[in-house]
């Protein structure tokens, strides 16, 4: 009998693509022609000649990495200007930074947790909140998505140590979390509040400050904020913001942090150039909140049916898994990016086409690619009086 310890990895790739659902790597180019609504680049700070330039004299003045685990030699005063800032801006006492957003999620979720304790986690969560409570050891409930009275008659079957956890605003639909509701429901069970707010920094609150700042709820004890560096602020890396001894408590137990390389330096010094940008033109955010209403209206108004998005976020419904990457293939034929989400990445099973609003778009920009979503809709996606989009 011969060896073949990895057939089955055949199996199991007839039925993605059987069921539609292979996904493949495209490489893209330097620079291109195509209108990007795929990209999480909220703000148009990516490619900012500031921004760019910051990276650039980062990587020149402390070196292409940062050479270690933050705790022998990945740590350098730039982080520290980093996480200073961060956590200012934000309106926490202290903040630290990870070399990604998953990082950090797990982080927080494993250090701030244990075998005796409970989270309870909103069904919508991100992939990285799902893994974070598997690997924390902690009883996990799991509870109908936006719904704080679930959260409440959750933290209710626990004694002991417990903490509730919710993205800001969700990558799939754009919707934001009730946070006013879960900080009280959190208050009343005695239990923390963490938040994933990588899709509501830059976009939400005053100035861009994040969505626990727009609740104002940013600083209060009991809650704790994650986020990415890799959004609007067109960087890479992630954070922890929250009260200082619960960032001491991370530096000595966070095993992402202990055993993990710090950000590269390029890295720190884009998103710190990012936010000083962003202080300075604080009307970036309402832009980009703006730019994703107007894509939701015109498309709406179409006859799509889409979530009206909470932050930056346009989600589009896909009659299948099929017809989804086929639009999606659609609009990058007729020059339009977008994300194209479908099982499992959608807890709900529904196909969409998603559209990442940017401040950075003109009006052109917008018209142009509401017509590319609308010309190249499947048949099968119809107005409210029954004829096709098209």
């Amino acid at each position: 009998m011969s060896y073949a310890p990895f057939d089955w990895i055949d199996d199991e790739a007839r039925r993605r693509a059987d069921a539609g659902l292979v996904r493949t790597l495209r490489p893209r180019p330097a620079a291109t022609e195509l209108l990007d609504l795929a990209s999480n680049d909220y703000l148009g700070l990516s490619r900012n000649p500031e921004v760019t330039a910051a990276a650039a004299e980062a990587a020149r003045t402390w070196g292409a990495g940062a050479t270690g685990s933050r705790l022998v030699t990945g740590s350098t005063a730039l982080h520290a200007e980093l996480e200073r800032e961060l956590a200012d801006f934000c309106g926490f006492e202290a903040a630290l930074v990870f070399s990604s957003g998953y990082a950090a999620n797990l982080a927080a979720l494993t250090a701030l947790t244990g075998h005796d304790s409970l989270i309870v986690s909103d069904a919508g969560n991100h992939a990285s909140i799902v893994d974070g409570c598997r690997l924390s050891r902690a009883a996990t409930a799991v509870v109908p998505h936006a719904d704080p009275e679930a959260v409440r008659k959750a933290l209710h079957t626990h004694d002991g140590r417990a903490l509730a956890v919710t993205d800001s605003v969700f990558s799939v639909d754009g919707d934001a979390a009730p946070l006013t509701g879960l900080a009280e429901v959190c208050r009343e069970g005695g239990a923390a509040l963490l938040v994933d707010d990588a899709h509501g920094l830059g976009v939400l609150g005053e100035g861009g400050r994040g969505a626990l700042a727009a609740a104002g709820l940013a600083g209060r004890e009991g809650i704790v904020a994650t986020l990415t560096l890799s959004k609007s602020l067109g960087s890479q890396g992630g954070a922890v913001l929250g009260p200082a001894r619960v960032i001491r408590h991370l530096v000595n137990t966070a095993r992402t942090f202990i055993f993990d390389t710090g950000l590269a330096p390029a890295a720190a010094g884009a998103a710190l150039g990012a936010l000083r940008l962003l202080r300075r033109e604080p009307g970036r955010a309402a832009r980009a909140g703006a730019v994703a209403a107007e894509l939701y209206g015109r498309l709406t108004a179409a006859g799509l049916t889409a979530v009206r998005p909470d932050a930056a976020v346009v989600s589009v419904r896909a009659p299948s898994a099929e017809s989804a990457v086929r639009w999606a293939a659609d609009c990058r034929t007729a020059g339009l990016a977008v994300g194209c989400f479908r099982p499992p990445s959608v807890p709900d099973g529904i196909s969409r086409l998603r559209l990442t609003a940017r401040a950075d778009l003109t009006e052109e920009q917008i018209a142009t690619a509401v017509s590319t979503v609308l010309a190249t809709a499947p048949q099968s996606v119809s107005r409210p009086d029954g004829r096709a989009v098209r």
